[in-house]
Order: structure tokens, then C-alpha cells, then sequence
């Protein structure tokens, strides 16, 4: 068993799953296609942990509802048309692998939807490795802390016990609102220097380093 922790909450798109570029093209698909001004790259990427709905209007703030739906629908269309084609990063079943042996809990927290979650875990096998899991159309959306609060009170896990890992300021804000510790890694959606003001107990560059600290340190 960890000395430090005894739950790992991991984000997934960004962090486990090799998805944001994916998700930024068919958000700005999903614009044109609805003849709305497309979000730059940047302003995609932003909004990657939010729920789809959350997400669109943040983008399209002047959208009416009917629109914000159409968005949903076409990112939909453009996602999942290529969603079979996501890997996980390197290294990454193997750690997850290594964590359960090791005696760690472990979950995900996630702006996927549930449906989407439950694909992407049955497609990758992973799904097996996650005590429970949390989804953005079934809790508040991220920033809000409802997801690790539900978390850590189902498996009985103090949230100072538990850590959240994710690429997006959204993960780490969510952390600070929920009392828990944070881990950020800086090859996801989000820049390196927003996940650093944050002050995550640790910043990494690869999911290696990430795995190398967690068998370290965790």
C-alpha cells in the first residue's frame, strides 16, 4: 500500500488518452458546420474537462439554445467518427497495472459524458482498473468539486489521502475546491505555466515522469 495516498483520480482525455487534438478539431468542425465563428486552437483547447454543453456556450456565448445544440451534435458527429483511433499514452496501462498491484484505489473523473467514458474504456480495456468513475453529465461540471467529493466519499478515502491528476486548470481548480491534492501534466490541453500557478504538488512533462513520481513519491 502508498504511504502517501491511497487513491489515484485520474482525468482522462489529456492525461491517460492521447485525445485533445482530436477534440479541438471537431470542436471547431462543429462551429463551421453551424456557420458560427470558429475558436482558434487555444480557445478549443481551453475548454477541453468541461461538460459539451458547458463547453459550447463558453465558446458561443451569444448562442441561442437551439444553436448550442446543433454544436453538440455536430462535435458529436466529427468526434466519434474518429474516436476509435485515440491511443493511450505510453506506458500508461502498464502503470495503471502496476498501481493496482501496489494497492492503490483508483477512478476517473472526467468532462466526458458517461456514455463516451464507457466506450472509451470498453475500446481500451482500462475500465477494469477504476473503482468507479465520474462524468460531467451525471455530476456538476468541472471546476465544481462534486465529482471528487462523490468519489472519495463512496470509497471511504479521505480527500487528503487522495490525489487528482489531470492536464487542464480545470482538474487542479476542481482539486483546490474539494480539499484534495493535485498532480498536473503539462502535455494535454492546457499551458504549462496556467497548470504551474495552481501550484500542483508536481508538474510533468510525460505520462514517464508522471508514473516515475507516483512510484517515488505516492
Amino acid at each position: 500500500m502508498a504511504d502517501r495516498f491511497d487513491l489515484l483520480i485520474f482525468d482522462w482525455d489529456g492525461t491517460l488518452a492521447d485525445s485533445t487534438a482530436l477534440i479541438t478539431r471537431s470542436i471547431q468542425l462543429a462551429f463551421a458546420d453551424v456557420g458560427l465563428a470558429v475558436p482558434s486552437r487555444q480557445q478549443a483547447s481551453y475548454v477541453i474537462g468541461y461538460g459539451l454543453n458547458e463547453a459550447m456556450r463558453f465558446l458561443a456565448p451569444d448562442a441561442t439554445a437551439a444553436q448550442v445544440a446543433q454544436i453538440v451534435d455536430a462535435y458529436k458527429t466529427h468526434y466519434l467518427a474518429r474516436d476509435g483511433e485515440i491511443a493511450l499514452f505510453d506506458g500508461v496501462a502498464e502503470a495503471l497495472a502496476h498501481y493496482r498491484s501496489a494497492g492503490y484505489q483508483m477512478a476517473v473523473a472526467t468532462g466526458k459524458s458517461r456514455r463516451g467514458l464507457d466506450r472509451v474504456l470498453e475500446q481500451t480495456g482500462m475500465g477494469a482498473f477504476f473503482e468507479t468513475t465520474r462524468c460531467a453529465d451525471e455530476c456538476h461540471s468541472k471546476p465544481h468539486p462534486q465529482m471528487l467529493e462523490e468519489i472519495t466519499e463512496l470509497l471511504g478515502v479521505a480527500p487528503q489521502r487522495s490525489v487528482m491528476i489531470g492536464d487542464t486548470t480545470h482538474d487542479l481548480q476542481m482539486a483546490l475546491n474539494a480539499g484534495t491534492p493535485a498532480l498536473g501534466v503539462a502535455y494535454g490541453a492546457h499551458p504549462k505555466a496556467d497548470l504551474a500557478a495552481l501550484q500542483p504538488l508536481g508538474l510533468f512533462d510525460t505520462f514517464a515522469e508522471l508514473d516515475g513520481w507516483l512510484r517515488e513519491h505516492g
